[in-house]
């Protein structure tokens, strides 16, 4: 796997639904980080919505770069595609779309499946939004009470959050700033408190914040 920075949705589940010419459309949407995960919501879905006439389907994983897609008997090309495709529009990884599909007696045409699809899997999304996966420094900064103000204001400059706190004899700060970015803190810290504050860095990972 690489180091690059990559989406997945910022919830671990979430769903939505429309009717269209009295077919009722159900868009869910899952993290997941194997096929077999995909699979096993995918017969979940099959076996605890039985009654439903399609479990059309798509997902994405990061690691081996894999895309599935079904159409779970529409037309070929009106229903897994377009699922599909709003994934990769909005950069998704390690997510599993189904949009399950109760017949309202009016055909929609091809077209129309497309729209439907497309727009359960949309819905899904918006449901789910999205967070942006990147590398960042978890850091920990031990500040004077008489400068906790100013090193509150020096830390969103730099893209620095606070993750925790924890007031003792000083104050303890824990935050997560993007990789790379620690030594421009640093700067910044000890010239807006005379050197008496610096961040340390205890461990770099992967850690997601909401965009969309």
């Amino acid at each position: 796997m690489n180091e690059k920075d990559y989406f997945v949705p910022y919830e671990a589940y979430a769903e939505d639904h429309f009717v269209e010419k009295r077919s009722k459309f159900i868009g869910r949407l899952w993290r997941v980080e194997t096929p077999e995960q995909a699979a096993a919501k995918l017969k979940e879905m099959r076996e605890t919505y039985w009654d439903a006439n399609h479990h059309c389907s798509a997902y994405i994983l990061r690691e081996g770069n894999i895309m599935r897609y079904s159409d779970d008997g529409e037309p070929q090309g009106t229903a897994g595609m377009p699922i599909l495709e709003v994934l990769r529009h909005e950069n998704l990884v390690n997510v599993c779309c189904i949009v399950t599909r109760y017949f309202g007696g009016v055909l929609l045409g091809t077209g129309g499946l497309v729209r439907a699809y497309t727009k359960g899997a949309q819905l899904a999304v918006a449901a789910a939004g999205i967070q942006q996966m990147r590398m960042f420094s978890v850091v920990l900064l031990a500040c004077p009470y008489s400068l906790l103000s100013t090193v509150q204001q020096v830390l969103p400059v730099h893209d620095c959050s606070i993750e925790a706190t924890d007031y003792g004899a000083d104050v303890t700060l824990t935050c997560a700033i993007p990789a790379g970015r620690e030594e421009e803190l640093n700067q910044a810290l000890a010239n807006a408190t005379s050197g008496q504050v610096y961040a340390e860095v205890m461990e770099t990972k992967f850690m997601g914040r909401r965009v969309k």
